[in-house]
């Protein structure tokens, strides 16, 4: 499972965000259970997962991961990632640093589950406010 882990973060380092998307069951979910308003609490399916990730690159460039904790469960299927991404926000070209916590089922080696743990005002603050953030990703 670390080696997926492993895999999957260095797709998001080289900005592959198709590979990333890939890497989910045909029918994976991502969900974000602390979605701000307006924001999508789930997106379903690998080719929604992927239009939803496509302009990612175009908005955070993710340079580094800073800190990355990987949790194995008494669930063989799923990990529990902790990870701080640094990179530059696009528009405003100013640094950012945000932390994570991702909890991924994983079957037949694709993601069939991912949740999604990161705060919505910290991300707003770094994008120049909630109007900002829902723009980006909200749809």
């Amino acid at each position: 499972m670390r080696d997926f882990v492993e895999h999957a973060l260095d797709l998001l380092l080289k900005h592959d965000m198709t590979g990333f998307a890939d890497l989910w069951a045909t029918d994976g979910v991502l969900e974000f259970p602390f979605a701000a308003p307006g924001y999508p609490p789930r997106v379903e399916g690998r080719d929604a997962i992927r239009e939803y990730l496509r302009d990612y690159p175009n908005l955070l460039d993710v340079r580094e991961i800073t800190a990355e904790t990987v949790h194995e469960t008494a669930d063989p299927a799923v990990v529990v990632v902790e990870m701080t991404v640094a990179g530059v926000v696009v528009a405003s070209r100013k640094p950012y640093e945000l932390s994570y916590i991702a909890v991924i089922t994983v079957e037949d080696g694709e993601i069939r589950h991912y949740r999604d743990y990161w705060s919505p005002l910290a991300a707003a603050e770094l994008l120049g406010g909630v109007d900002e953030l829902t723009a980006a990703f909200g749809g």
